[in-house]
């Protein structure tokens, strides 16, 4: 059974889609023991509480200065024994000690098809704002293995999802997250969970 700690910040639509295919048996052998978020009123906690999952807020604001923020993240995780975290919409940076802990054993799903839109500045909306503004006819989106780097670690699936005429960065959103992030994040989490990932340097290979 794949233990998974999530982390979120926001609403947790992904968290909602990993809990949901686990429910469908989509996701096989996987449980959800726990759920962190940096913010004390994230909705992905009431969802979290809705479905029996325990929740924790780990805030920076909590602690005096960000190293004893990083020390508290490492140890809410340990406190759950997990196999795998996810970032499901964690916007903040995963502390060094954290990636040293779990390396291979962390993935984000990023709402671009990674190396385009990605690193320091681009979440969340601005990601959506940056490709409209450019003029791209395709994004998506990329689940990746965590390194020290920002949206810089192996590479495990991506997506993409076309843009039209009229897309707003928020209606961008909604159609990355649907028809892209709901569908790779739970079938990366699978994959993991069956053993079916194997990581090679920078690159994966689903076995």
């Amino acid at each position: 059974m794949l233990k998974l700690v999530v982390c979120v910040s926001g609403g947790g639509t992904n968290l909602q889609a990993i809990m949901d295919r686990i429910a469908d048996g989509t996701i096989r052998d996987t449980k959800i023991v726990r759920v962190i978020s940096n913010k004390k009123d994230a909705y992905a906690l009431e969802r979290a509480a809705g479905a029996g999952i325990e929740g924790v807020c780990i805030s920076p604001k909590d602690y005096p200065d960000r190293e004893a923020f990083n020390e508290a993240l490492l140890a809410g995780i340990n406190e759950a024994s997990p196999d795998l975290v996810v970032l499901a919409g964690f916007l903040v940076a995963i502390p060094p000690q954290v990636v040293a802990a779990y390396r291979g054993r962390i993935i984000n799903v990023h709402p671009a098809l990674i190396p385009s839109f990605c690193g320091k500045g681009y979440y969340g909306l601005k990601v959506h704002e940056r490709a409209l503004e450019r003029g791209v006819k395709v994004t998506g989106a990329t689940v990746h293995f965590v390194d020290e780097d920002l949206d810089s670690g192996p590479i495990i699936l991506q997506k993409a999802v076309e843009i039209l005429d009229g897309d707003t960065p928020e209606i961008l959103q909604k159609r990355v997250m649907e028809q892209a992030e709901w569908i790779i994040l739970p079938k990366a989490i699978d994959l993991i969970a069956q053993g079916r990932v194997e990581i090679t340097g920078r690159t994966t290979r689903i076995l």
